[in-house]
C-alpha cells in the first residue's frame, strides 16, 4: 500500500505520498490567495512542511521559493496601481533586494536546533503584527496628518524601515506584509490598493532573491517545492483576481486564528514535547 501512496518520486531519491502531495498543495494555494487578499500565507504554508516530515530549515527556505511564483502572479492584478507609483518603486525594490540577501543569508548560517526555537517566537511576532497591523497603520496615518512631515524625511524613513522588513522577510517571511502596509502607510499613502499593490511587489523581491540563495544552497527539496508552486501560483492569480470582491477584514480573522493555533503548537512541540 505505501509503495502506491508514493507516486511523487524523484531520481535523487525524495517521496511525498498522495495525502502529503494534496495537503502542500491546497497549503500552498491557500497560502497565495490569502497572501494577495490579506498576507499571512506563511502561516499555513511553513507548518504543512513541517507537519510532511521537511525540516525547518529547509520548511523556512522552501516557503519563499514555493509562495514566490504566486506572489508574482499577483502583481498583474495591480498593475494599474503600480504605474502611478513608477517613480519611488525602483528604490524601493533596490532596498528590499539588499535586505532580502541580508536576511536570507542570516538564516542560512543559523544552526538548525537555534531556528526551531526561534519559530514560536516567529511565529508570534508575525501574528501580533498581523493583529495589531490596522491599528499601528492608523496610528502612523494620524501622527502624519498632525505634523504633516515633508515627503524626503518620510520618503528617507520608509526606506530605512523597509530595509529591515526586508532583512527580516529574508530570515523568516511570515508578518512582513503588515510591516510594509504600516512603512508605506509612514510615507503617507492610504489608498489600500495601492498599498497592497506595493506590497505584493516589493514581497516578490525579497521571496524571489531569498529564493536564488536557498536555490544556490541546495537547501529546497525540489518534489514537494514543485508541488506547492503549482497551487502558489493558482491561489495567487485567483486571489488577486476576486481581491475586491473580498472583506479583507473575515479573511484576516482566518489567518489570526490560524496563526496563533500554530504559535501555540510550535510553543508545545519545542518547549512540551522535546
Amino acid at each position: 500500500m505505501e509503495k502506491e501512496l508514493n507516486i511523487f518520486t524523484l531520481k535523487f531519491g525524495e517521496s511525498v505520498n498522495i495525502f502529503q502531495g494534496i495537503l502542500l498543495f491546497l497549503s500552498a494555494a491557500l497560502a497565495g490567495a490569502i497572501n494577495s487578499i490579506a498576507g499571512g500565507g506563511s502561516f499555513i504554508a511553513f507548518p504543512a512542511l513541517i507537519f510532511t516530515g521537511v525540516p525547518p530549515i529547509n520548511s523556512n527556505a522552501m516557503c519563499s521559493v514555493a509562495l514566490f511564483p504566486g506572489s508574482l502572479a499577483s502583481i498583474g492584478g495591480y498593475r494599474l496601481e503600480l504605474i502611478e507609483e513608477r517613480k519611488i518603486l525602483p528604490l524601493m525594490i533596490l532596498t528590499s533586494i539588499v535586505g532580502g540577501i541580508a536576511g536570507a543569508v542570516i538564516m542560512l548560517k543559523t544552526p538548525p536546533n537555534t531556528f526551531m526555537e526561534l519559530v514560536p517566537y516567529l511565529l508570534l511576532i508575525a501574528n501580533l503584527l498581523f493583529i495589531f497591523g490596522p491599528r499601528i497603520t492608523a496610528s502612523f496615518r494620524n501622527r502624519n496628518a498632525e505634523k504633516g512631515t515633508n515627503r524626503f524625511r518620510l520618503l528617507t524613513g520608509t526606506i530605512i524601515l523597509q530595509l529591515f522588513i526586508a532583512l527580516y522577510g529574508g530570515f523568516f517571511g511570515a508578518g512582513m506584509g503588515i510591516m510594509m502596509l504600516a512603512a508605506l502607510t509612514l510615507m503617507g499613502m492610504d489608498n489600500i490598493h495601492k498599498m497592497n499593490a506595493f506590497k505584493v511587489v516589493l514581497g516578490s523581491c525579497i521571496n524571489g532573491i531569498a529564493a536564488i540563495i536557498f536555490i544556490s544552497a541546495g537547501v529546497i527539496l525540489w518534489l514537494q517545492a514543485c508541488v506547492m508552486i503549482i497551487g502558489a501560483v493558482i491561489g495567487g492569480f485567483w486571489g488577486a483576481y476576486y481581491a475586491r470582491k473580498y472583506d479583507p477584514a473575515k479573511v484576516r480573522i482566518i489567518v489570526i486564528l490560524i496563526g496563533s493555533a500554530m504559535t501555540l503548537y510550535f510553543f508545545a512541540k519545542v518547549y512540551l514535547y522535546k
